[in-house]
């Protein structure tokens, strides 16, 4: 990642300033699969331009490690969820490998925030479970991408309407 974007893994500090929280469904150890969230933060880190300092927040681990309980990984990704400037929903929705139950919750308590945009690629196995939230999503105003790097971009716009002067 550039100079401008730094990284924050699951657990770790906070930091102030401008973020963006990488919500959607994360890969479990039952149905492994490759994760989304390098791709869209390379996705962040290529279309970024502003001069300060953005934050990636990831919910996964650095190096696959688990927390100590259930509830320290939630009050984590509930936090970060709510210091982040943007909260980018990208949902591949995959009933065998990444269903996202969680990730509903998760933009039913984020989509009237004002800093949700939401991402729902066509061509996943089950795009059919994600037309509720997208029409959830249209009724609240919230963006309604279909590929990743529309999704990124429509973060960034959030960022950047948000950032102090």
């Amino acid at each position: 990642m550039t100079s401008t974007i730094t990284l924050v893994m699951a657990r770790e500090p906070l930091p102030s300033g401008l973020s963006v929280f990488l919500a959607g469904p994360t890969p479990g150890r039952r149905t492994p699969v490759a994760s989304w969230r390098p791709a869209a933060a390379r996705a962040l880190a290529a279309q970024w331009q502003g001069d300060r300092l953005l934050t990636v927040l990831s919910p996964e681990s650095r190096h696959g490690e688990r927390a100590d309980r259930y509830e320290t990984q939630v009050d984590w990704e509930t936090d970060a969820r709510a210091a982040a400037t943007a909260v980018l929903f990208w949902i591949p929705r995959d009933m065998q490998t990444l269903p996202g139950m969680t990730t509903n919750v998760e933009f039913g308590l984020d989509v009237a925030s004002g800093r949700a945009v939401l991402g729902c690629p066509p061509d996943c196995p089950n795009p059919e479970r994600n037309r509720y939230l997208a029409y959830v999503a249209r009724r609240h105003g919230v963006p309604v991408l279909s590929t990743l790097h529309d999704t990124v971009a429509a973060a960034l716009t959030l960022v950047s309407a948000r950032a102090p002067r």
